[in-house]
């Protein structure tokens, strides 16, 4: 049975305000009346929305993604300290249009994710299945630019990578 929105928001709510005392450290008036506040307002723009996508997540495959994607970053990491400590400094930045062909909306989103969290790139704009993607210089791109990261994904998602 769902539980009706009233009921939702109270339950966030204290739960909410609860983490805000513990985290805050702080319990004068003006401290409680803006956690109580804040807290509320969380509440009431998440209360009542559909957690499907949330709960239709791969979890268990996506922990198989999560060592190379660390991996990536560690590369990636070193790369750009290469590049700084170039004294030349060879960076190359652009835009990159990307086109995704991934199906599912959360495997978009970890992608998009993914690409930021990399170490010299940057998702700008995700619209639809189409990013824009700031890199560093092509090195830095590689992933994303040779489909590499989006197959990755697309097996986390069981999806057919067409790249």
């Amino acid at each position: 049975m769902k539980s009706s929105f009233p009921k939702q928001f109270m339950a966030k709510g204290l739960a909410l305000f609860g983490v805000w005392l513990v985290l805050s450290g702080r319990y004068d008036l003006f401290h409680l009346i803006i956690g109580f506040i804040v807290a509320c307002g969380v509440a009431w723009l998440n209360t009542g929305y559909s957690h499907a996508a949330f709960q239709q997540f791969p979890w268990v495959r996506s922990v198989l993604y999560v060592p190379w994607l660390f991996l990536r970053i560690v590369q990636s990491s070193l790369h750009l300290t290469k590049l700084i400590l170039t004294r030349s400094l060879p960076i190359h930045p652009k835009l990159i249009s990307y086109r995704s062909h991934l199906q599912h909306q959360g495997a978009i989103v970890l992608l998009a994710n993914s690409v930021t969290l990399t170490p010299g790139t940057i998702t700008v704009e995700l619209n639809g299945n189409h990013l824009l993607v700031h890199a560093i210089d092509e090195v830095a791109a590689e992933d994303l630019t040779s489909g590499r990261m989006e197959r990755k994904i697309a097996g986390v998602f069981q999806q057919e990578a067409k790249r």
